[in-house]
């Protein structure tokens, strides 16, 4: 199997993540890393034996890079990822795709442009369970999905926006919960229940006078499909206590899915505390394999490197749809999906109304 020259932009903690999956995935030479800051790219470099870069054009052409991560701020994704494209390489970027609909179009643009394929990080797609929920979907076992809800009950303390500059700011981050802890359920909620219709949501800052952006933000969507939805999510909420998406079809089955337990997972500060499973499944003649499931998928999340492994398996899923000519799991465009519906609520919450979908 010939080997992609893989490279990394922005290294700083979810960068390693990246990292170790280029570094070891068999189709995969990890050659390079960028950093606008030169100390931390040589630094990062070293501890993989790969060269250091402070220009992403330079890198990219250079060595004749095939695949890029970006793992900047979210604000900082699209220059770099359109950059990149121009070179002729295939972008892998870090949740969300951007902080904006506009430097998600631009990404999205580069990519048809140049033809490469540009991919979105939303490791947990590839969890068991929820991988589990989108088969029954799609296998008609819920009948038609009806109700969606997520639930993204957490914590962040005044030392976890302090440890990094652009944490808790507009033009750092992007935005709060909604941008930074959410977008997995958000990707997941929007995976079963397809295209939103129109969204009205509300944002606040309830107990974290020290950041500009959303601590909480609540929101109820209309999708295509005729079904509804409901979101709640929060780093309001001390003890930390869990993320939950639930699927309920027009059968009257349900299916759900425990994401995140125990307390939040700070990338390359914590570690994931509570395996993900299954809390809720009722489809006919399934309902009594519920604790079998539980118990088999927190089995093997435990037997994995959990903090690493989902990070490789998307980031194999990428490399092979890039090597196959193939779309990888998430691409740029259902990436672009989750920045619609958090900018939705953020329009919602300025305008004071119902936000109707395509976002224009």
């Amino acid at each position: 199997m010939e080997k992609l020259k893989t490279g990394i932009i922005g290294c700083g903690k979810v960068g390693d993540f990246h990292a170790k999956a280029y570094a070891n995935l068999e189709n995969s030479a990890f050659t390079a890393v960028c950093d606008a800051n030169r100390e931390r790219a040589e630094a990062f470099a070293a501890r993989y034996g790969v060269k250091a870069y402070t220009d992403v054009e330079e890198m990219c052409r250079t060595e004749h890079l095939d695949v890029v991560s970006v793992c900047t701020p979210h604000p900082l994704h699209a220059n770099p990822a359109v950059t990149a494209a121009n070179c002729g390489c295939n972008v892998l970027v870090e949740k969300p795709l951007a902080s904006s609909l506009a430097d998600c179009d631009a990404i999205i643009e580069a990519q048809d442009r140049n033809h490469v394929t540009v991919g979105t990080m939303v490791q947990r797609r590839f969890y068991r369970p929820c991988m589990r929920i989108h088969k029954a979907i799609e296998d008609g076992k819920l009948g038609r999905p009806v109700l969606g809800m997520v639930t993204m009950l957490g914590w962040r303390d005044e030392a976890y926006y302090n440890s990094d500059p652009w944490r808790g700011t507009w033009d750092g981050e992007g935005g709060g919960v909604l941008v930074n802890q959410a977008p997995h359920q958000l990707d997941l909620l929007l995976w079963y229940m397809g295209e939103v219709d129109e969204v009205y949501g509300v944002w606040k800052n309830l107990n974290h006078p020290y950041i500009e952006v959303e601590d909480t933000a609540v929101a109820v969507v209309k999708f295509k499909n005729g079904g509804v939805g409901n979101i709640v999510v929060s780093n309001s909420q001390n003890p930390a206590l869990y993320g939950k998406v639930h699927i309920f079809g027009e059968n009257g089955a349900a299916a759900g899915v425990q994401t995140d337990g125990g307390a939040m997972f700070i990338a390359g500060m914590s570690s994931i505390t509570e395996p993900p499973v299954n809390d809720l499944w009722t489809v006919p003649g399934e309902a009594e394999m519920l604790e079998t499931w539980k118990k088999e998928d927190s089995d093997f999340f435990n037997s994995v490197d959990s903090m690493y492994y989902y990070h490789n398996e998307q980031i194999k899923d990428f490399l092979n749809a890039v090597q196959n000519g193939t779309k990888p799991l998430v691409d740029a465009r259902e990436g672009r999906r989750t920045v619609e519906l958090f900018t939705a609520i953020y329009r919602s919450t300025k305008d004071n109304c119902v936000v109707k979908f395509p976002l224009k």
